[in-house]
């Protein structure tokens, strides 16, 4: 019972977790978002600030002769008004003189050279509304009165809204910082007790080195005589890139499927160690809570959603880091809000990554298929995995896609500190990205080692590459 209790105790403990570091995730990427978002809106107030001013002194400027840049501006809108107003008149009256057939051509130039003397009068009259011939007296001194009330108005509130910036900026800084702190100090409770938990209940972590992050013993899956995967042994390093190859039928999507829990292995146990360094058992994990855990995977065929754009596919991807629940999605709560601007800037940054920020706004149908390929791997990165599992990667691809490919590949496990492990037929690309290779026949294993020893493997090139 004891026993029962501790291991009850143990998940409760490990979820708490689990949620605080992912509302530090949040918080910390929020933060920037929000004053970028603030930095935006004090921009557009200021911006409004200076049209106002402008156009009080507008008039002022005028009568003083004061040049400046927005009596230019001003003075070049009103006058491409006019061009364009005088435009449409002037193309709309030749259109009536060809209609009218009985005027004569004499007429319809008189009516168009009218309508220019019109034109030329009105952009006349336009010039010297803004650039009168004479100054008015007293005009230098009251512009020079009336610009100085309004620079200090205009002081007064743009120091205001600074102010106001900078105070809810703090604000909110502070409320996040403090709730970043609270959350820690929780983490650094919690932490022990989980420690506590895992000693009493007999963890895996005697099971499994340090530097592993997938390990499988003896695993076997039987589908009723047939032995697709035959006592299958061996270990996946931390931030390696790990292939797995045989030929076809040698079960190595089998071997994916008894990872990410899609079938249920005969025999055998996969010691994997998540995201919080804790070694667990994925035959005690449902299909659906491999991913809270940190394994992610790509299937052979691509499966994206096709009524969506490719950023939306990323986000979707995003739903098991989403802390509002049920009811924040109802009523589209700020939590909710927030946390869509946090992450669909996550997604635009994988994208960036990628080079697939253009394809961003663009539905996936018609897309190229190797675009396609790497709209799936951008979406794995959403979760923040530990480790990638990637079933036939470059099937489709041409060589220039599979280079590529392989680029894309060797980019996310450097800079997002990942796992991948793969199953490939392409032998050029595993040979070129893999770190380490296990070869596979019939389920069972035939060679394990750095790609120049497999190649080298007599057993190998018999089984899979042919033989000499």
């Amino acid at each position: 019972m004891a026993k029962i209790w501790n291991s009850v105790s143990k998940i409760v403990v490990a979820a708490q977790i689990k949620k605080f570091q992912t509302s530090q995730d949040f918080f910390r990427n929020y933060l920037p978002e929000y004053i970028q978002k603030k930095e935006m809106q004090l921009l557009v107030k200021k911006q409004n600030l200076d049209l106002k001013f402008n156009q009080l002194i507008l008039p002022y400027e005028i009568k003083a002769h004061i040049d400046s840049s927005y009596v230019k501006e001003s003075f070049e809108y009103a006058k491409k008004q006019i061009e364009g107003k005088y435009y449409w008149k002037e193309r709309a009256l030749k259109q009536t003189i060809l209609r009218k057939q009985q005027m004569n051509t004499e007429q319809g130039n008189s009516l168009i050279q009218n309508l220019q003397r019109q034109f030329s009068e009105e952009l006349k009259k336009n010039e010297l509304k803004f650039y009168p011939e004479n100054v008015e007296k007293d005009a230098l001194t009251d512009y020079q009165t009336f610009y100085q009330m309004q620079k200090t108005n205009y002081d007064l509130k743009t120091k205001k809204q600074i102010d106001k910036f900078e105070h809810t900026v703090s604000k909110q800084k502070n409320s996040i910082e403090k709730k970043i702190t609270q959350s820690q100090k929780k983490l650094e409770l919690l932490g022990p007790k989980l420690r506590s938990f895992e000693n009493a209940v007999g963890k895996y972590s005697e099971e499994i080195n340090e530097k592993v992050v997938l390990k499988l013993d003896h695993l076997s899956m039987h589908f009723g005589g047939l032995k697709a995967v035959d006592d299958l042994s061996f270990e996946v390093k931390k931030g390696e890139i790990f292939g797995l190859i045989g030929p076809n039928g040698a079960g190595k999507t089998t071997v994916f499927n008894c990872i990410t829990r899609f079938y249920k292995p005969t025999h055998g146990t996969m010691i994997y160690r998540n995201h919080l360094n804790e070694a667990i058992n994925l035959n005690d994990y449902k299909v659906h809570n491999v991913i809270k855990e940190g394994i992610v995977r790509t299937f052979q065929n691509v499966e994206l959603i096709w009524e969506l754009n490719v950023i939306e596919n990323l986000l979707v991807a995003a739903h098991t880091k989403y802390q509002s629940g049920f009811f924040g999605h109802l009523f589209n709560s700020r939590l909710l809000r927030q946390e869509e601007i946090v992450m669909k800037k996550k997604a635009q940054k994988i994208l960036e990554d990628l080079e697939l920020a253009n394809y961003q706004y663009f539905y996936p149908l018609g897309l190229p298929y190797g675009i396609l390929k790497k709209v799936e791997l951008a979406r794995t990165l959403m979760v923040n995995p530990t480790l990638i599992i990637l079933d036939e990667p470059a099937a489709g691809l041409n060589d220039t896609e599979t280079v590529s490919l392989a680029k894309t590949i060797k980019k996310i496990q450097k800079d997002y500190h990942t796992t991948i492990f793969l199953v490939e037929h392409d032998m050029g690309l595993v040979m070129e990205i893999c770190d380490t290779i296990c070869a596979i026949s019939f389920g069972k294993k035939l060679a394990i080692g750095t790609p120049s020893e497999i190649q080298k493997n007599k057993l190998v090139r018999e089984a899979y590459l042919g033989g000499e």
